[in-house]
């Protein structure tokens, strides 16, 4: 099956991007895939897939991260430590 058959079913969508980002995308395309279809479709499902837009949930990238350092924190209210604790 050639792309063009497979790619009939699929919609088009137009997206204008600054000069910058275009000639990344072209040069990441031309070095990494097979053609700018290609990348286009890949890098949106990865972005997609990384956002981890599923409708369900209200979770954006990073939401985590704060939940996280927050575990690696530790509470000094209750004994702060000697001063000659902290001394090398």
């Amino acid at each position: 099956m050639s792309n063009a058959e497979t790619d009939v079913n699929m919609p088009a969508v137009e997206v204008n991007l600054p000069d910058e980002l275009l000639t990344d995308f072209q040069r990441l395309a031309e070095q990494e895939f097979v053609s700018e279809e290609q990348a286009a479709e890949e890098l949106l499902s990865l972005g997609v897939d990384a956002y981890s837009v599923d409708g369900g949930t209200d979770s954006h990238p990073g939401d985590d991260f704060m939940e996280d350092a927050g575990n690696n924190l530790f509470d000094t209210a209750n004994d702060p430590g000697d001063i000659d604790d902290d001394r090398l």
